[in-house]
């Protein structure tokens, strides 16, 4: 599985493992026009063999849908042309959390930027597959 933490600006990337039991961040992109983000995650996908997709899916507080539950559903939409199952799950707390584990560890301002997105992917891939989990 591929999980993918979509941003304005860049995409963050996570993987789990052929048990699907743990997530592990994988690389941030930054983005571009979608050719070159499909591009990159296309190689990724080849490179590890991935077999489904789960995009984050960043809703307010409420529950309610924003600008940016529009964006990434969008991007969730023209990845359909890989024909790979898209799981969507609900993202709301994962940036916080991990940049407050970040916070907690000491991690500087400068490395935190650098890694929260993959972070967020992975904390989003590891909600997924243990709510999956927990149904099947």
């Amino acid at each position: 599985m591929l999980s993918l933490d979509v941003g304005t600006k860049t995409v963050g990337l996570a993987l789990c493992d052929a048990q699907w039991m743990i997530a592990t961040a994988a690389e941030t992109i930054e983005r571009r026009k979608f050719s070159k983000d499909l591009e990159r995650i296309k190689a990724v996908i080849a490179e590890q063999h991935v077999v489904g997709l789960v995009a984050g899916l960043p809703l307010s507080l409420d529950g309610s849908q924003s600008k940016q539950t529009q964006i990434s559903k969008s991007f969730a939409q023209n990845l359909r042309q890989l024909e790979l199952p898209i799981l969507l799950w609900d993202e709301r707390w994962s940036t916080q959390a991990v940049e407050r584990d970040l916070i907690a560890s000491d991690v500087s301002r400068k490395k935190r930027s650098e890694v929260i997105d993959k972070m967020a992917a992975a904390y989003i891939l590891q909600g997924a597959i243990d709510g999956l989990a927990a149904i099947g």
